[in-house]
């Protein structure tokens, strides 16, 4: 009898799109973990100078994962609540405003924003691999493709992650690099 891997361990020898999803993934559960459990007050810790909270983080990445697995990817409009905001007048809309979102309301949030971009990209992943191009292309017409997108969102999570690490470790001291085994959100 094997051990099961926890759901955020990559594979030992997968293929180049099982390992580019696999990567994004344990960023999104190690995130996850870092910011699960707190209350309004937790959510709204900061550190030092810095005006970033694990609510804003949030809210944060989930507007990212919209932004890259519906908007970039397939051209879709951004949903609610983020086709609503006026993003000139406060283009850091989803880091302020998460300090008047309830705790519930600022993880299902991101929940569900993974539970979306996971289905999209093993959809995208299915039918046309990392090198798929995406539908948002840059100015000059260059389109990139999703490995891109893939890299671009690892960079997202790697960065934002050790925010929350040290956010977190200055809320009530957790600390480490992969949740427990038995850890779900």
């Amino acid at each position: 009898m094997t051990q099961e891997s926890p759901p955020w361990e990559p594979p030992i020898a997968g293929s180049e799109s099982e390992h580019l999803a696999a990567a994004v993934d344990r960023m999104r559960w190690t995130f996850r973990w870092k910011a699960d459990g707190l209350d309004a007050t937790g959510l709204r810790a900061r550190i030092g100078a810095s005006a970033l909270t694990l609510g804003g983080l949030l809210k944060h990445l989930a507007l990212i994962e919209d932004h890259y697995f519906g908007a970039k990817l397939h051209g879709e409009p951004l949903g609610a609540p983020w086709h609503e905001v006026d993003w000139d007048a406060d283009p850091d809309w989803e880091f302020t405003s998460a300090a008047d979102d309830s705790p519930d309301y600022l993880y299902a949030l991101w929940d569900d924003a993974v539970a979306r971009s996971r289905t999209r990209l093993a959809s995208a992943l299915a039918s046309g691999g990392p090198d798929t191009p995406v539908e948002l292309g840059w100015p000059d017409g260059r389109r990139p493709n999703l490995r891109r997108v893939l890299c671009d969102l690892i960079e997202e999570y790697g960065r934002h992650t050790g925010h929350a690490d040290l956010i977190r470790e200055a809320v009530d001291g957790r600390v480490g690099e992969d949740p427990p085994t038995d850890w779900r959100p």
